[in-house]
């Protein structure tokens, strides 16, 4: 229905060329390339792209995902028109071009010309896991997105010069592995409040305080992996003044902050500072041995009239073997639609009442071991009758099918992402 009303009601009928995951081993044959307007051919094995006729029209092109060894220069001049790109070839004569999609791609480099897109405004190069640099990219003025978000550019020394020189940009992904580099994103301000997205990695040498985040104020997805993280200092900054969170329940310092997964990390046993995430959506915990308990009741008894978790709707804890408790006592989650726990042999009670969970319709819990259900208590017997037939037992194992695969494969995942982007 969509491609009919794009193309006119169906006439003409070439405007939109759709063929994507149907096994094309060659570019499809079509009549008259030249009224093409949207072409998407991604998650195919196509070699090589070749049309004797000039697509004149085109103005989006999706190609990712195909096993593409050439493209011939015949074609690339002859899409003039063209705004939208997904694909990771050479690129210099689109002068016109606005987006660029890179990201999942094995690109050692960014293409040849690539500096000469001054019309380029979004540029994804997320999992570019073998992209040696971003040398020149300042050179692209009108850059307004950027992303980098799991690629191998982290935010050295080189890197966030060239960003601190694009004057247009608003959005950043990016990831960071050392203590510099971070150091020099907070030290500018501007950049510091670009990033929307950030992995901290592999954060050993100096272990990471979590009050350094709190200038970031446009963060909305977090990952921190295989580091060492402090706990979080109590003083938030805000127009200068110091101000301490205990004495300013009402003005959390991450308020814009959605999305949270933290792997394999060391050194603190609670995560209370997660009080100053209101609007939180998404939490994953795994692998990270020290974890006691999510809120601290000591910690949070300061912060009277903080409710965590309202927003809450994807909630994962894996592999926290020293993991007791979650809060406390039952907490209202009117947006949780699923619950999962794997591998927390010490974890007993789950922070549920009868009333909890308005939705049960559409609300689930996973659980690894059956062990581990029947040593559950529960409030009272109403919430166990409500809630234990919504108990699903995971088959699968840990090892064989990563629970952040289920997950993103759930449509509910792109909710979510369609509100970070």
């Amino acid at each position: 229905m969509a491609l009919w009303i794009a193309s006119d009601f169906g006439k003409p009928k070439e405007i939109c060329v759709v063929q994507a995951r149907v096994g094309l081993r060659e570019t499809p044959k079509v009549e008259d390339w030249r009224p093409v307007r949207i072409l998407s051919l991604m998650c195919n094995a196509i070699e090589e792209i070749s049309c004797c006729s000039k697509c004149s029209e085109l103005t989006t092109m999706f190609f990712q995902d195909n096993k593409l060894k050439s493209l011939s220069s015949e074609f690339i001049l002859s899409m003039q028109k063209l705004l939208v790109l997904d694909l990771s070839e050479q690129i210099s004569e689109l002068t016109s071009l606005q987006y660029l999609d890179l990201s999942n791609t094995s690109i050692e480099q960014l293409p040849v010309g690539f500096q000469e897109l001054k019309k380029l405004i979004q540029l994804n190069l997320t999992s570019t896991h073998r992209l040696r640099s971003i040398s020149e990219i300042s050179k692209v003025s009108s850059l307004r997105i950027l992303k980098l978000l799991k690629s191998n550019v982290h935010g050295d020394v080189s890197s966030v010069k060239e960003l601190q020189i694009l004057e247009h940009l608003q959005v950043l992904t990016i990831t960071i592995s050392t203590e510099l580099g971070l150091e020099q994103i907070l030290g500018d301000q501007k950049l510091a409040n670009c990033i929307n997205g950030l992995c901290i990695q592999s954060f050993y040498k100096k272990p990471l305080n979590m009050s350094l985040l709190v200038s970031m104020k446009n963060l909305r997805m977090l990952w921190l992996e295989n580091s060492h993280i402090s706990e979080i200092n109590t003083k938030c900054r805000e127009g200068g003044t110091d101000l301490s969170d205990l004495d300013n329940p009402t003005s959390p310092c991450f308020t814009n902050l959605l999305f949270v997964h933290i792997y394999g990390c060391i050194g603190f046993k609670d995560m209370t500072w997660l009080l100053f995430a209101p609007n939180l959506v998404y939490l994953q915990i795994e692998y990270s041995n020290e974890v006691e308990e999510i809120i601290n009741k000591e910690k949070a008894n300061n912060l009277t009239g903080i409710t965590p978790f309202q927003k809450l709707e994807f909630l994962s804890l894996t592999s926290l073997p020293k993991l007791e408790s979650i809060y406390w006592s039952p907490l209202p989650f009117p947006s949780l639609w699923h619950t999962s726990v794997l591998e927390c042999p010490n974890l007993r009670k789950l922070p549920f009442d009868a009333t909890s969970v308005p939705r049960l319709a559409r609300f689930t819990i996973d659980m690894g071991h059956g062990q581990e259900i029947t040593e559950l208590e529960w409030e009272d017997e109403d919430t166990k009758n409500r809630l234990l037939p919504l108990i699903h037992l995971v088959i699968s194992s840990l090892n064989t099918l990563p629970l952040w695969f289920l997950f993103f494969s759930s449509l509910s995942f792109f909710h979510v992402c369609y509100r970070l982007a």
